[in-house]
């Protein structure tokens, strides 16, 4: 006869990864992180197919430094954290480096208009012109930021993922 089993407190690192992927999200965060998700991983695709207009170029004439590099490293972090959120993959851990991106993206690119003299946008300058131009850096920061902040949602690989470390956290001897 076997002892029976006794609930016991999961140990650091499932309790980590269970907060990591945990998410009490409504369904409709679905569409939240496919649209993010799509976004980012065609503009991250862009970046290899039109490297002069979208990749390094661009960096290039924003003035980054090695913008070669940059570019490319940029590129893939869009393309591999956009697939992530398309699955419900590792949302959360996804999102924050997409936070950062869009962040850095707003300051070298956008703010600039707002006082005239954007290295991308020399034809534009002021609140309007800014708004416009910001719009879509705008959505993916709010987007992404939204997924750290609820998770996956209840369709996606974390959430099955979740359920799983619960369990195996729950039935530990």
């Amino acid at each position: 006869m076997t002892a029976p089993r006794t609930l016991t407190r999961p140990s650091a690192a499932v309790s980590r990864r269970a907060h990591l992927l945990h998410t009490e999200a409504p369904g409709a965060v679905l569409l939240v992180r496919l649209s993010v998700g799509a976004v980012f991983v065609c503009e991250g695709l862009l970046k290899f197919v039109r490297p002069g207009e979208l990749g390094a170029g661009r960096f290039d004439r924003a003035g980054l430094p090695v913008p070669g590099f940059l570019g490319y490293v940029d590129g893939t972090l869009e393309v591999v954290c956009g697939l992530l959120l398309l699955a419900g993959l590792l949302t959360r851990l996804a999102a924050a480096p997409m936070i950062v991106n869009m962040t850095g993206a707003l300051l070298v690119t956008k703010v600039p208009i707002l006082w005239g003299g954007a290295p991308l946008f020399t034809d534009m300058a002021g609140w309007w012109d800014f708004a416009h131009a910001a719009r879509t850096d705008l959505a993916l920061l709010c987007g992404s930021a939204f997924l750290l902040a609820v998770g996956a949602g209840p369709w996606s690989v974390d959430a099955r993922l979740s359920r799983h470390t619960m369990l195996e956290a729950a039935t530990r001897p």
